[in-house]
């Protein structure tokens, strides 16, 4: 399955976003309202600045105590992102996450991000393959 598959058959398009000079504080609360595990960052909305993830936030928590907070997003971003195009497979996204150990990955297309995909999209996704095939095989076995 190819990534553009997985992004048309997601719940929901939305991505968020925050600037560089956003606080971390809104970028945790952005996540939390929306039950998301990242945000993207960006200057105008296109173009990908780079990512932070709750697991950024909280292993800067850890390190320097909740005042990392009042820090500008782009302290804790990740600001070399790996990415992908809509043409990439599920497994091949599978495989340069699990050796990259991020969760999400963001879909670029023209150098314009069109969409992000996490692990569980791909998992999904990749479930629901093996499925049908499975079902096809069987049907084989049984001559229908």
């Amino acid at each position: 399955m190819l990534v553009k598959q997985i992004l048309g058959s997601k719940a929901s398009q939305e991505m968020f976003w925050v600037t560089p000079d956003a606080l971390v504080s809104d970028a945790a609360r952005i996540m939390s309202d929306n039950r998301i595990g990242t945000v993207v960052v960006s200057t105008d909305g296109k173009r990908l600045a780079g990512i932070l993830s709750e697991r950024d936030i909280v292993r800067q928590v850890g390190k320097t105590g909740a005042a990392c907070l009042d820090n500008p997003v782009s302290s804790l971003m990740t600001a070399k992102i790996t990415t992908c195009t809509g043409q990439d497979s599920d497994v091949e996204v599978l495989q340069t996450m699990t050796d990259g150990r991020f969760r999400h990955l963001p879909v670029i297309e023209n150098d314009t991000m069109i969409g992000l995909i996490s692990i569980g999209d791909v998992v999904k996704a990749r479930l629901s393959e093996l499925a049908m095939e499975k079902s096809a095989l069987e049907g084989m076995i049984m001559g229908h």
